[in-house]
């Protein structure tokens, strides 16, 4: 049984159209907030508030570089993720 409680926090910092575009962005590589705040169209206080909220679900991973932090995924964290709603929605192929 797929632990509920776990999946929950999964989809409620995905919840938001803003932070799954972050994760799309630092997919491909880390960013700083500036970076993040001017491919999104966005505010940096608000790109600041989303990356809480994923720092805060070990989304993402911060790297203090001079003046200015960036932003990468933590795989790990998405690969167990992954495996969470993949048991709940059933795509599992064992």
């Amino acid at each position: 049984m797929v632990n509920a409680r776990k999946i929950a926090k999964v989809f409620r910092a995905l919840s938001v159209d803003a932070r799954v575009r972050i994760v799309q962005l630092l997919k491909e590589h880390s960013l700083c907030v500036n970076a993040l705040a001017a491919r999104l169209e966005v505010t940096p206080a608000a790109v600041s508030q989303h990356l809480r909220v994923l720092r805060d679900a070990d989304v993402v991973i911060p790297d203090k570089r001079g003046y200015y932090v960036h932003y990468q995924i933590n795989e790990k964290t998405l690969a167990a993720w992954k495996k969470l709603a993949d048991g709940l929605l059933g795509t599992e192929t064992e």
